[in-house]
């Protein structure tokens, strides 16, 4: 089970990271770091698998298929940033992490602008 995997895999970094705090609690950072990546590594392939199924189901429909790549970027970047503020607030960087989560909050709006104005396209054409 990968489950188990990946939970060994953040319990290890956790208690790697208690002792360096108490020793040398300048490469906490680091730990926090290769445990994240470690972790990523593991869910890599599930998440291939997740976007070639999304991709060849978006290849089936007759609609628009721009919307669902857009939705595929708009997941990605909330898991990239959920990632980075997570790391920025365990190394105790709590400005730059709120920084990042509203960088993140502007990109997704951003993105989603093109879904936003088809939807309120479609209810104009079905109110009278």
């Amino acid at each position: 089970m990968e489950i188990v995997k990946i939970i060994g895999i953040g319990l290890i970094s956790l208690i790697i990271i208690l002792i360096l705090k108490q020793y040398k609690p300048e490469y906490t950072i680091y730990a926090s770091l290769i445990g994240g990546a470690l972790i990523l590594f593991f869910i890599m392939d599930k998440l291939y698998g997740i976007i070639t199924l999304l991709t060849n189901l978006s290849n089936k429909l007759s609609y628009n298929n721009q919307f669902i790549v857009i939705l595929l970027k708009i997941t990605g970047i909330t898991f990239l940033v959920e990632f980075a503020t997570s790391i920025c607030k365990d190394s105790g960087e709590t400005a730059i992490a709120n920084k990042i989560d509203l960088a993140g909050k502007v990109l997704i709006i951003s993105m989603s602008i093109p879904i936003i104005s088809s939807l309120l396209e479609t209810i104009l054409k079905i109110l009278p």
